[in-house]
């Protein structure tokens, strides 16, 4: 049985030795397979891990690679096990680790900084130099679950301390997931300047995140919140998370002018742009107001002409965002914590862990209207009836 040296367990939480994990081959390919369970060092944990949202991030990694990167390469054929939207239950303690119990439920961050280059000395650990140095036993190095070291389609994974984030018990597996999808939309409007009371906001696209960011912006007193995209059931809930106003771009093609028509004639002073359309950052920088700000959110599929005149002479401002940085998660377990708003409302599917490939299946081809469709390790008989 599980016992590694210096790692401090429980008789509450039986390890076993080896875990059952979802392994990539060729593009697209899992195989349900034993790993060994991983076992964590210092300044680690290891969680066993209760439920995984599935990202469209997940989707880009298993059937095409990038943004993944294993040993300096594309994560095909490499042991490697994808995921990396996930909450469990700390059961083991790496050594010298207090910060945390074992029992103790918590989110996790998907990424790690080496903590000792410039970027991680600034906070700024999702750019950290050392990014995709440390798989397998390359101990220096930016960690990111499910891109640069495994993931968690599996039932154990370690986690560096400062990834964790503890969740209210009453807050359900499934919520707990999307902690971090509420922290990329809450670091979004940092990068932005964080003070957006009163302030006009447009999320474009009605994905996970771009919904996330309408209730986190409404939350934060933005006002309004417009929603662009282009499916009305989704639209209807970002009506539901606190939008003023939506757009369907298929209705009203001209949504700059709709934009500027719904904020009395004028830009608006924030975009964040979740739908990664190529024609979306363009529009984006035509929607603001001269000095507005734009945060890109969305990985484009390929590239992007942009209107540098027209930013450069209004004065605009443009940031990229990767991940979940600066803490932001923390700020919106908070949020959910106190029920701002629901983010259950994105919560479409629950799936088994070992039915892993139908779960993938309606992510990507958005079955039944799925949005957020999560994977659990173990379910209850109510939850496979759903799955069913």
């Amino acid at each position: 049985m599980y016992a590694p040296a210096g790692v401090k367990t429980s008789k509450e939480f039986a390890i076993p030795d080896t875990m059952k994990a979802w392994v990539l081959g060729d593009p697209g390919q899992l195989v349900f397979k034993d790993k060994p369970t991983p076992v964590p060092k210092k300044a680690e944990v290891l969680v066993r891990i209760d439920a995984v949202a599935i990202c469209a991030t997940d989707l880009e990694n298993i059937y095409h690679g990038p943004p993944a990167l294993i040993e300096g390469g594309l994560p095909f054929n490499k042991n490697w096990t994808p995921g990396h939207e996930y909450m469990g239950t700390v059961v083991a303690l790496g050594p010298g680790v207090d910060e945390y119990k074992i029992g103790q439920r918590v989110a996790v961050e998907i990424h790690a900084g080496c903590g000792q280059c410039k970027r991680c000395r600034e906070g700024m650990y999702t750019s950290c130099h050392n990014y995709g140095l440390n798989y397998g036993d390359v101990d220096k190095g930016h960690r990111a679950n499910g891109f640069t070291t495994d993931g968690g389609f599996c039932e154990y994974q370690v986690n560096n301390i400062n990834t964790l984030v503890k969740i209210a018990d009453e807050m359900s597996d499934e919520e707990g997931t999307l902690v971090v999808t509420a922290g990329t939309a809450m670091y979004a409007l940092t990068e932005l300047g964080g003070l957006v009371a009163g302030e006009s906001v447009v999320v474009t696209g009605p994905g996970p995140i771009g919904l996330m960011a309408v209730a986190v912006a409404k939350a934060l007193g933005a006002q309004p919140v417009i929603l662009t995209g282009t499916r009305d059931n989704r639209l209807q809930i970002g009506l539901e998370l606190g939008a003023d106003a939506v757009i369907n771009i298929r209705k009203d093609p001209d949504v700059v002018a709709a934009v500027k028509k719904l904020n009395g004639g004028k830009g608006v002073d924030y975009v964040v742009e979740c739908s990664a359309a190529t024609s979306a950052v363009n529009d984006a920088v035509r929607m603001v107001n001269r000095g507005g700000k734009v945060c890109l959110a969305a990985f484009a599929h390929e590239e992007v002409p942009v209107d540098v005149a027209h930013i450069v002479r209004n004065n605009i401002y443009l940031y990229g965002i990767r991940g979940e940085g600066k803490s932001a998660t923390h700020r919106a377990e908070a949020f959910m914590r106190q029920k701002r708003f629901d983010a259950t409302k994105i919560h479409t599917h629950t799936f088994p862990l070992d039915d892993l490939p139908t779960a993938i299946r309606y992510a990507k081809d958005r079955v039944d209207d799925a949005i957020k469709v999560v994977v659990k390790a173990k379910m209850d008989t109510a939850h496979k009836v759903a799955a069913e």
